[in-house]
């Protein structure tokens, strides 16, 4: 895959990880991936991925860990860490709205279990979006659409992921129970960083 490619498949994978609870399918999937050791090093050599199976594995220990990382103890809302009262801006006024709605990007707060459009699954999603648009307008040859996407994506993730994400992940990494989120918090987090700083050298 070219730079482009992975940028996308990065974001649909740390999207779908924050957004919702695994299930068997989908931890299969990325348990399937070619630099799965790389992405998950320290899940990677769990051993109660050994003593477990699939189900009692994402039953019993990642889904319980998934509840308290991101419903119960931790807020993965960018309004909560950037409002001073420390709410979650669930109404109109919520600043990635508008945002999205210049891009025709809806919310299914159904599938997706939030109760707000600023939740970090959501966000990371509609970055992969616009990837992908970056992806189709390069095949087409459209270098000027290419590179407005690109401005964009530097754009929302500056003013949005970077505002709250670091300071999520950090506390995930610090306060999750299974190495699969520890590792998905340092994974995102890494990412997030690099792609930044990729986005700032590219999109001038």
């Amino acid at each position: 895959m070219d730079i482009t490619q992975n940028r996308a498949a990065m974001y649909g994978l740390i999207s779908r990880v924050f957004i919702h609870e695994l299930d068997g399918e989908t931890l299969a999937k990325i348990e399937k991936l070619p630099d799965f050791q790389d992405l998950f090093p320290t899940y990677y050599e769990w051993s109660e991925r050994q003593k477990r199976s699939r189900y009692k594995l994402i039953n019993e220990l990642l889904n319980v860990d998934f509840t308290d990382i991101a419903i119960m103890h931790l807020i993965p809302y960018e309004s909560f860490y950037i409002r001073e009262d420390g709410m979650i801006e669930t109404g109109g006024a919520n600043p990635v709205l508008q945002v999205y709605n210049d891009f025709g990007f809806r919310v299914d707060y159904e599938k997706a279990r939030v109760v707000s459009p600023d939740h970090i699954g959501v966000e990371l999603e509609f970055m992969k979006m616009l990837v992908d648009a970056q992806k189709r307008a390069e095949d087409e040859g459209d270098e000027a659409a290419a590179k407005e996407l690109q401005k964009r994506q530097k754009e929302f993730l500056h003013d949005h992921l970077l505002q709250f994400a670091p300071m999520y992940l950090i506390n995930v990494a610090e306060q999750a129970r299974t190495p699969f989120y520890k590792d998905a918090a340092k994974l995102a987090l890494e990412f997030l960083l690099e792609d930044h700083e990729y986005l700032s050298e590219v999109a001038c």
